[in-house]
């Protein structure tokens, strides 16, 4: 029951924000359902899919959707996303979750900081997209959502606006489409190699759509930018939880890392050590 009333609450963020409430379905089916970690992320990428597509849907009607721009970019995001979630069935789930707790620090980070999108002349010539700029940004960020579950929309919508040159509102709506395709590819990446709880996610995704039409009605009444900043350390404070939960497994990893390091200057210390005793 609780699961199913913070899928509400998913929506609702989604629709009054425009996007980022997905980024809370991974610690929800995690720490609320109580799904294995790996299942959870699996699991996330459907839900994320059919939510933003209804956003993107609400945006498209509003004109708000380059659809050249989605197709070109979530082109690129499909193929990262599938290649990411191929890629995610060789990872443990624990460490699947810190590379998800490091992107939502860094969500929270890009949310807290103030972003003046660049302004464009009216009279100024058409764009030509850069497609060797976005293409391996679209791949990198179709990665992330394969292997940790995230729609990637705190990097999407900026780099529609600066290198698409995409104005602000409709960067939004495009980031929503080019998100539904990106973990639409992911899912695809999973199936077969991860059994989904579907008899779950199909109530959960219906009323994480039922929370997007509350919010959205909402969003009209509340003030963006101090949602904003909530929402911000909201995910600050459960990328530490979960980074916290996880500590066993991040100091086995720090201890792997730094091993390879310090194993030349132990080299060292021993031939020195060595050369003094003859």
């Amino acid at each position: 029951m609780l699961t199913l009333l913070f899928a509400v609450v998913i929506g609702a963020v989604l629709g009054m924000l425009g996007g980022g409430g997905s980024i809370l379905t991974v610690p929800v089916l995690t720490y609320v359902a109580g799904l294995d970690p790996k299942i959870a992320i699996a699991s996330s990428l459907p839900v994320v899919a059919v939510t933003s597509a209804f956003g993107a849907f609400g945006h498209w009607r509003a004109g708000q959707v380059q659809m050249r721009v989605a197709a070109i970019f979530g082109g690129f995001t499909m193929v990262g996303g599938f290649a990411g979630a191929r890629l995610a069935t060789f990872l443990s789930g624990e460490l699947q979750l810190l590379a998800f707790a490091g992107v939502m620090l860094a969500a929270s980070v890009s949310m807290l900081r103030p972003y003046h999108p660049p302004v464009r002349a009216a009279d100024a010539e058409p764009f030509v997209l850069p497609l060797a700029k976005l293409a391996p940004l679209g791949l990198g960020v179709g990665m992330l959502t394969g292997v940790v579950g995230v729609g990637g929309g705190f990097l999407i919508v900026p780099a529609l606006v600066q290198l698409g040159h995409v104005p602000i509102r409709a960067a939004i709506g495009t980031s929503l489409l080019v998100i539904a395709m990106n973990a639409a590819a992911g899912t695809l990446g999973y199936l077969g190699r991860v059994d989904l709880p579907v008899s779950m996610l199909i109530p959960f995704t219906g009323l994480a759509l039922v929370g997007i039409a509350l919010g959205t009605g909402a969003a009209q009444r509340i003030q963006q930018s101090a949602l904003r900043r909530l929402f911000a350390f909201l995910l600050l404070i459960v990328g530490v939880f979960i980074l916290y939960q996880n500590r066993v497994v991040l100091e086995k990893l720090t201890r792997s890392l730094a091993e390879p390091a310090l194993e030349p200057t132990a080299r060292a210390a021993g031939f020195t050590a060595d050369h003094r005793e003859v």
